[in-house]
C-alpha cells in the first residue's frame, strides 16, 4: 500500500510540473509555442483520432491510417483549443470576479492538484481506450476487406499508427502555434500606429490571407503541382515498354497519319500502339474482323481545343471512320488516358468495324488535373464532340454510323460536360458508357437528385430506367427494374458503372459539415455497417479513400474491371450478338486481366 501511495504521489508531482496554468490566467508571449498542450485540446485531439479509426469506403493501409489519424487529431486539437479560448474569453472576467464564491461551493480548492489529477486521468484513460480503439479498428478493416472480396489477412501496426499520428499532429500543432505567434507579433507592431481593436482585426486578416494564399500559391501550385507537372511532362515524352509505332494507316501515329508519333504523348502512344488486329479479334469472337480505327490527338499536335478537334475530324476522314458501323468519342483523364478495358470490348463486339477518337487536354496525373484544371476536360471534350457531331450530321441519316461516347473518371466528367443535361445527351448521341463519374459531374448529379422515390443514391433509377441505368454488377443490375425491363429499356441507352464504395464518386467538400446521403440506410452492398459520418473526420477519410481506391479488386472502390463488356453489349450491340457471345467475351477479358 505504501508503494502504491509513493507511485501515486510521484505521478501527481510529475504531472503537476507539466500542468498548464488555469484558463483565467493568460499566458505570456513566450508561452505561445513551447507551452505544454491544453487538456481540453488534447482530449478533443484524442477523440478525433479515435473517430479517424472508424472504417470508411475502402480498406486503408496502416501507413495512411497513421497519416489521416495525425491530420484528424490536429483538427481536433484546433477545435478543442478554439473552444477553450472562447470559454476563457467569455468566462474569464466572471471567474476573476466570483472566484471566492465558486471556491466555497466546490469540494476542495481547484488548484494545481486538480489539473494534475485531470492529466493523470487523461493519460490512463486515453492509453487504455486508444488500445481498444486500434484493436476494434483492425477488426472493422478485416470485415470491410471481406465485403470487398479481398484477403482477410491484415497487418495493422497499431503502435506505428499511434506514433505516426502523434508525430504528424505535433508538427501541425507546432506550425499552427508559429502562425499564432507571428500574428501576435504583427498585432503588437500595428498597435503602435492604430487603435488596438483595429490592429487585432488587421493582424488576423493579414495572417489569414498569407496562410491561405501562401499555402495555395507557393506550397501547392508552385511546390507540389509544379513538381508533379515537371515529372508528368517528362513522362509524357516517354513510351511504355513494348509499345511501338503502329504500321496500319488506320491508326494515328503511323507513317500515313496527320499526327506524328512523337506528338501523341505517353498515353496516346499507349492507346494507338496497342490497337487490336483483325486476327486478335477473330481469335476471340470466332467471326471475321477488320482493323479497328483509333484516332488520337496529342497536346502538342495543335495549340487549342478547337484546333485539336478540327485535326481529329480530318484524321477521322483520312481513315474512313465515318463509314464504320460505330463511331465512339472517348473522354480522357488528366494525362490523356483511355482505358483499354472500355475501348476493346466495343471493338470485339463489332468485329473491329469501329472508330474511336480521343484528344489529350493535359499531361498532369489525374489527381493534379482534378485539383487545377478539371474544367479543361469538359472544354476539350465538348469541342471534340461538337466538331465530330457536326461532321457526322453531314452524312445522310440512313448512312451514318452509330455515334456513342464513353469515359472513365475525369473522362466521364468530360463527356457529361459536353452536353446540356440528360435530354441533350439523349438527343445528340446514340448511347453512352460512363464509369466512376466524379461527384461534380452535372448530368449524374441531376439524375441522382431526381431519381425515382425509394431508390438508393448508390443505385438510383431514373424514370424507371427508360434510358439511364446504373450498375455495379452489370449482368445483374442492368436487368432492373422489373422482370420485363429489357423490353422497357429504350434507345438511346446510357449505362453508368458506379460502385457504392467508390470514393471518387462520393467525395465533395460538403462532407466536412453535412452528412452524405450515401451513408443513409440502406447502405451499399460492399460498405460495412460500422461506417458512420463525423464532422470533418469523414471528409479526410474519404479524401484518403480516393488515394487507395485503386488498391481493391473490381467491382469495388474505383475499379470497374470488365464491366464495360456487359455495358457495351447493352448500349451498342452488334447485329447477331448474343448473350452467349457476351459471356464468352467476359470470360476472355477476365482471364487476360492481371490480378489486383
Amino acid at each position: 500500500m505504501l508503494v502504491l501511495r509513493r507511485i501515486r504521489r510521484r505521478a501527481l508531482g510529475l504531472v503537476r510540473r507539466f500542468a498548464r496554468r488555469p484558463y483565467w490566467e493568460a499566458p505570456d508571449s513566450a508561452y505561445v509555442v513551447r507551452r505544454w498542450p491544453g487538456l481540453t485540446a488534447m482530449c478533443c485531439a484524442t477523440l478525433f483520432f479515435w473517430l479517424s479509426l472508424t472504417p470508411s469506403l475502402v480498406p486503408r493501409p496502416w501507413l495512411l491510417q497513421g497519416v489521416i489519424g495525425g491530420i484528424t487529431a490536429a483538427i481536433g486539437y484546433a477545435v478543442g483549443g478554439l473552444a477553450e479560448w472562447l470559454l476563457r474569453l467569455a468566462l474569464g472576467p466572471l471567474c476573476r470576479r466570483y472566484r471566492r464564491r465558486v471556491l466555497r461551493v466546490l469540494p476542495g480548492r481547484p488548484g494545481p492538484h486538480w489539473r494534475a489529477r485531470g492529466w493523470l486521468a487523461y493519460y490512463l484513460l486515453s492509453t487504455v481506450l486508444t488500445i481498444a480503439a486500434l484493436s476494434w479498428s483492425a477488426d472493422a478493416q478485416r470485415e470491410l476487406r471481406r465485403l470487398q472480396e479481398m484477403p482477410e489477412t491484415l497487418t495493422w501496426h497499431s503502435m506505428m499508427i499511434a506514433l505516426l499520428a502523434m508525430a504528424i499532429c505535433g508538427v501541425l500543432v507546432a506550425i499552427g502555434r508559429t502562425v499564432r505567434l507571428g500574428t501576435r507579433a504583427l498585432i503588437r507592431l500595428l498597435g503602435r500606429f492604430v487603435p488596438r481593436p483595429l490592429a487585432i482585426a488587421a493582424g488576423v486578416l493579414v495572417s489569414a490571407v498569407v496562410v491561405v494564399f501562401g499555402t495555395r500559391d507557393v506550397v501547392f501550385d508552385r511546390g507540389i503541382i509544379d513538381i508533379a507537372a515537371r515529372l508528368a511532362e517528362k513522362t509524357d515524352q516517354s513510351t511504355k515498354d513494348g509499345i511501338v509505332q503502329p504500321t496500319s494507316h488506320l491508326v494515328s501515329g503511323s507513317r500515313s497519319s496527320l499526327v506524328r508519333w512523337e506528338e501523341l504523348g505517353y498515353e496516346g502512344r499507349n492507346f494507338t500502339g496497342s490497337s487490336l488486329t483483325p486476327h486478335q479479334i477473330s481469335t476471340v469472337t470466332g467471326k471475321p474482323a477488320v482493323q479497328p480505327i483509333r484516332v488520337y490527338i496529342g497536346q502538342e499536335s495543335a495549340p487549342t481545343f478547337a484546333s485539336r478537334a478540327a485535326l481529329a475530324v480530318r484524321e477521322l476522314e483520312r481513315t474512313g471512320a465515318f463509314d464504320r458501323e460505330v463511331l465512339a468519342i472517348a473522354g480522357t483523364t488528366g494525362r490523356g488516358w483511355v482505358n483499354s478495358t472500355d475501348a476493346e470490348p466495343l471493338e470485339y463486339i463489332h468485329g473491329g468495324n469501329t472508330a474511336i477518337v480521343a484528344v489529350q487536354y493535359s499531361y498532369l496525373p489525374s489527381w493534379a488535373s482534378f485539383m487545377v484544371d478539371k474544367e479543361q476536360a469538359g472544354r476539350a471534350t465538348r469541342a471534340l464532340v461538337e466538331a465530330v457531331r457536326a461532321r457526322w450530321l453531314r452524312i445522310p441519316a440512313h448512312e451514318r454510323p452509330k455515334l456513342v461516347v464513353f469515359g472513365e473518371s475525369l473522362g466521364a466528367y468530360g463527356i457529361e460536360a459536353s452536353f446540356d443535361g440528360p435530354d441533350d445527351m439523349l438527343k445528340k448521341v446514340d448511347g453512352a458508357l460512363l464509369a466512376g463519374t466524379p461527384n461534380f459531374s452535372p448530368i449524374r448529379r441531376q439524375l441522382t437528385a431526381h431519381r425515382d422515390p425509394g431508390t438508393p443514391i448508390w443505385r438510383p433509377e431514373y424514370e424507371k430506367g427508360r434510358h439511364f441505368r446504373f450498375a455495379q454488377w452489370p449482368k445483374k443490375d442492368l436487368a432492373r427494374p422489373g422482370p420485363q425491363s429489357a423490353s422497357g429499356w429504350r434507345a438511346p441507352r446510357v449505362v453508368y458503372l458506379q460502385n457504392a464504395s467508390d470514393a471518387i464518386v462520393w467525395w465533395s467538400p460538403g462532407l466536412a459539415l453535412d452528412p452524405p446521403r450515401w451513408l443513409r440506410e440502406p447502405l451499399g452492398p460492399d460498405i460495412t455497417d460500422e461506417v458512420n459520418w463525423f464532422p470533418l473526420v469523414t471528409f479526410w477519410q474519404t479524401t484518403v479513400d480516393m488515394a487507395v481506391s485503386y488498391g481493391v479488386g473490381a467491382p469495388h472502390g474505383h475499379r470497374y474491371g470488365n464491366g464495360s463488356v456487359e455495358g457495351w453489349a447493352a448500349v451498342a450491340p452488334a447485329k447477331g450478338w448474343t448473350k452467349a457471345d457476351t459471356e464468352a467475351l467476359r470470360r476472355f477479358m477476365d482471364q487476360r486481366e492481371a490480378p489486383y
